[in-house]
């Protein structure tokens, strides 16, 4: 088929359209390449970015978490850290006040009669280590002679002076012995029995 020069003006404006049409096309196939591979560049760094918000979320959940926990730790610790100040178990040692219980004690008639003495404060190892934390232990000894009817006087002085004083009393030893006195005599001694022993409390190191 052979075409005319004026065929040729009749069809130019189509062949022109068609290579339009081609080239937009291949422009449009170009670009969603492009743009798909865009896209996808866009997706991975938003996963990868909700990724690292999640991971930080989860840290920032941890920390809280944790945070919360000592919070409660410390408010432990600290109510119990009071209470033994209270009980003049951390500090110096309460001697007036141990002294003015013993006489309290003394008026509740466990025992027929008792004598005592406290010894001035030492430091104190205990028999197996303990971690003291930044606190040195201390005891005050004291030693107590008895007069008493029976055994069971003994047990009821030390429950009285465990649950009515200050402090934190540590029995060592304690010996009887009786005394050959008749026993229908229910005011004369049974027993003597010699006790020792000592308060313990706990003093920051290096105060003074």
């Amino acid at each position: 088929m052979t075409l005319a020069k004026s065929d040729f003006t009749l069809i130019k404006w189509g062949v022109i359209a068609f290579l339009l049409a081609m080239a937009a096309g291949g422009s449009a196939l170009v670009y969603s390449s492009i743009y798909s591979s865009r896209a996808k560049q866009a997706l991975s760094s938003a996963q990868h970015q909700m990724n690292d918000a999640r991971r930080l979320l989860g840290d920032a959940r941890s920390r809280l978490f944790s945070t919360q926990e000592d919070q409660k730790k410390m408010a432990a610790y600290a109510q119990e850290y009071d209470d033994l100040v209270k009980r003049s178990i951390i500090g110096s040692e309460p001697r007036l006040d141990w002294i003015e219980g013993m006489d309290k004690i003394r008026k509740q008639h466990y025992v027929l009669d008792f004598k005592y003495a406290i010894a001035p404060q030492q430091p104190y190892t205990p028999p197996l280590p303990v971690d003291s934390g930044g606190y040195d232990l201390k005891l005050s000894t004291m030693t107590l002679h008895f007069d008493l009817l029976h055994e069971e006087q003994l047990m009821h002085f030390f429950d009285a002076l465990q649950s009515s004083m200050k402090g934190r009393f540590i029995l060592d030893r304690c010996a009887l012995e009786r005394t050959g006195a008749s026993p229908e005599n229910g005011t004369v001694p049974q027993l003597k029995a010699e006790c020792s022993g000592g308060w313990l409390t706990l003093q920051k190191r290096g105060a003074k």
